[in-house]
């Protein structure tokens, strides 16, 4: 017996897409479908800015800072912008807030509702596809100020290893190897990243050279949150590996943070990097 409560297309069995079955019985509720006056709306709504991901033997490790800005206004001092997207992935955000958090959303319902309808998870490559669909329908407010453009990062189960995917505005979707950043202070982390990284890092390793990005991100970006010894407000840091994926204790980030800053005491541009390969070794 049908439910009266619910129309028709919502008791007969559907297709994998969430995002596509909402275009089809509410397209209102999609964050694209919104209407926005004319005009340039950039400045108008927080913004989230530098997040960074890096691989390692075993895991990929994906941490964003917490502040969003509101033209040159500190909006927020502790958002969280890095999310799980299922048990073996997640997002991190960078660009309009409130759109972007949207988005995790309804990707991360894309993702659950694929599953129970198909009997099985998306591939990384799937997935990641997904996410560049949903970034390309946010084409629109994208060219009125209020883009989106998030970091993918997951462990695939069929190559035993992590994997980092970057996006533009327009949905183009770039696999990214060993790490990469997107945000305000991406230009400051990545070029931290180029020193510190090293492909035989363990967790802990890959999770201090992450934060050390964001450090010397928020040195030179004034759009990037630094650690707040004050409020005791960190990274949020996401490690994902076989096992699955889980969100680091803050405890265990502020140590690590801790001993970063502890570093910097004495030298205030962070570890030196080896000239050579014979150095690093």
């Amino acid at each position: 017996m049908s439910d009266p409560r619910l129309p028709a297309a919502f008791l007969q069995p559907g297709i994998s897409s969430f995002s596509d079955f909402l275009a089809e019985q509410a397209p209102d509720l999609l964050p694209a479908r919104r209407a926005v006056p004319q005009g340039h709306a950039g400045d108008l709504a927080p913004h989230g800015t530098t997040i960074v991901a890096a691989t390692y033997p075993g895991g990929v490790v994906m941490a964003g800072d917490r502040r969003a800005t509101m033209g040159n206004i500190i909006a927020q001092r502790d958002i969280e912008k890095v999310f799980p997207a299922d048990e073996f992935s997640a997002v991190g955000i960078a660009g309009s807030a409130g759109i972007a958090v949207e988005m995790v959303r309804l990707f991360q319902t894309e993702l659950e509702h694929y599953e129970k309808i198909e009997g099985t998870t998306l591939s990384m490559d799937g997935k990641a596809n997904r996410l560049a669909a949903l970034i390309r329908s946010n084409l629109g407010l994208a060219m009125q100020g209020l883009a989106v453009v998030p970091l993918f990062a997951g462990f695939d189960l069929t190559v035993d290893q992590g994997r980092i995917f970057s996006y533009d505005v327009t949905g183009g979707r770039y696999e990214e190897t060993a790490f990469h950043s997107v945000g305000s202070g991406s230009l400051f982390a990545r070029g931290a990243l180029k020193k510190l990284y090293r492909a035989d890092l363990d967790r802990t390793g890959c999770v201090t050279a992450v934060i050390q990005a964001l450090y010397d991100a928020a040195d030179d970006d004034s759009a990037t949150g630094g650690p707040d010894l004050t409020r005791r407000i960190f990274p949020v840091v996401q490690v994902i590996t076989a096992d699955g994926g889980r969100r680091l204790p803050d405890a265990e980030v502020a140590a690590i943070a801790d001993q970063v800053i502890a570093g910097r005491m004495t030298r205030p541009d962070g570890p030196a990097a080896p000239l050579t390969e014979g150095d690093a070794r």
